[in-house]
Parts: structure tokens; C-alpha cells; sequence
């Protein structure tokens, strides 16, 4: 039971203070609840969607078109790009998160991924026309020009103090072992590089890279950390093997 608790901290405070809210505001905690089931049932009906586009791009969009439109050097590109899809955008603020995981998973800077959420958050078009509406042309057009300039000098400032390493993307696990090598072909542009740097391992056959099923030594994995680093699309990537600890009977994936 503790060990639960502790894996659902947040799950278990919530729980908590709705105890003693009913204990000791029993209308307040009936509004609560009565608030919570309705973001529920939004969340329910829109994250689905959400997590289907997600998967789409994950799946059809190559990794390049991410890194180019959205990397660490698209530049003022990228930036035009993350104003527009975060203002263009639909539903609430939580459903941009799973999006800009998947994008930062697939090459984009941490930059253009806040400039995304932020611009999410304040400056979608139908937002903005009917603040226009409502509070005036010139209110809505200087604030939109302060918190445009807002939103860049925090994306940069964050990007300083954040790193992606920071960000639990796709964690690899530690007790795993290397198997082979794992050429993503829906990345692949067929540059040639790996093959260039490392024709021992990698050949290019019919404008792909193809690992030639080498044995990997600890000396041969090291060697193959950098072709990856330096692969201009991160179409390399190891296979792993992981490895599975015995526990009371049982078998418990090592994390």
C-alpha cells in the first residue's frame, strides 16, 4: 500500500484534500467535485483526438521536416512556424503538451516549443478577434505585439536553463543491452554520411542506409555514438534488449 502511495504522490494529496474538504466544507467540496467531473468529461472527449493527430504526425510526418521547420536551426523560420501553429491551434492548453513532446522527440528546439505552447495559450486567432471586438483594434494589437516579444524572450531564457536532456522524452533504460543497430528508414535520407565515416558497418542501398549486421563490441558501440550524434536527420538509433530482474516471484522490467 506505502509503495503505491508513493508512486501516486499527486494521486494521493488530491485524494486528501478532498477528504478533508468534505469533512469540513462539505459544499465547497461538492462544487469541486462537481468542477473536476466537468474537465474530466472535456479532457475524455477531446484527448483522444489529440493523441490520434499526435500518433499521425508521429508515424507520417519524416523527422527531417520537424528539424527543419521547427529544430535548433530553422531559425527565424522556426519561430514563424511555432507562432502560427500554436495560434492557429484548437482546444485547451493541455492538449498542446502531447504535441510538443512528440515534436521535441523528433528533432524540434526547446525554443520553438515554448514559443508553441505560449502562443497556445494567449494568442490563437479567434482569441484575438474577439478581444478586438470587445476591447478595441489598438488594445488588442499592442498587447499582441508585447506578448509576442514576451513570448520570445522567455522561449529563449528557458532554453538557456532547459535542456532537452532535461526532459523525460524517451528515457532509455538503464539495464539494457545493446543488440544491433536500428535504421529508421522513414528518416532516412540517403546521405551517406554513416557509410562515408564508417563503411565497415553501414552501406547505402537504394538511397538508404543499411546496417551490414556487425558484431558490437563496448570500443565498435562507443565509435557508433558519434555517426549518430552526427546524423543529420537521427536516423540510428541501438536496439536494446532490456533486462528483466527477478522479485518476489516475479518478473519486474528494470528501470
Amino acid at each position: 500500500m506505502i509503495e503505491i502511495i508513493k508512486r501516486n504522490k499527486l494521486l494521493a494529496v488530491v485524494s486528501l484534500t478532498y477528504i478533508f474538504l468534505f469533512i469540513a466544507m462539505p459544499d465547497k467540496a461538492y462544487l469541486s467535485v462537481k468542477n473536476s467531473i466537468y474537465y474530466i468529461i472535456e479532457m475524455l472527449e477531446i484527448m483522444p483526438v489529440i493523441f490520434i493527430l499526435t500518433s499521425i504526425i508521429e508515424a507520417w510526418v519524416p523527422k527531417e521536416v520537424i528539424i527543419n521547420g521547427f529544430g535548433e536551426k530553422a531559425g527565424i523560420k522556426g519561430s514563424i512556424f511555432s507562432f502560427l501553429l500554436g495560434s492557429f491551434s484548437a482546444g485547451p492548453i493541455y492538449a498542446a503538451f502531447p504535441i510538443c513532446r512528440m515534436l521535441l522527440k523528433k528533432g524540434a528546439s526547446i525554443v520553438n516549443v515554448v514559443i508553441i505552447l505560449s502562443a497556445w495559450a494567449v494568442i490563437k486567432i479567434p482569441m484575438l478577434a474577439n478581444e478586438a471586438k470587445f476591447l478595441g483594434l489598438r488594445f488588442m494589437g499592442i498587447r499582441w505585439i508585447l506578448t509576442v516579444i514576451s513570448i520570445l524572450i522567455i522561449s529563449y531564457i528557458v532554453a538557456v536553463f532547459v535542456k532537452k536532456e532535461d526532459i523525460p522524452i524517451q528515457k532509455e533504460n538503464n539495464l539494457s543491452k545493446i543488440i544491433g543497430i536500428n535504421i529508421k528508414k522513414q528518416y532516412c535520407i540517403g546521405c551517406g554520411l554513416c557509410e562515408k565515416l564508417m563503411p565497415q558497418y553501414f552501406k547505402v542501398v537504394d538511397k538508404k542506409a543499411k546496417w551490414k549486421e556487425a558484431a558490437l563490441n563496448d570500443i565498435q558501440i562507443n565509435k557508433l555514438k558519434g555517426i549518430m550524434d552526427k546524423c543529420p536527420v537521427k536516423a540510428i538509433d541501438f536496439r536494446r534488449e532490456e533486462i528483466i530482474c527477478k522479485n518476489s516471484n516475479r518478473n519486474i522490467k528494470c528501470n
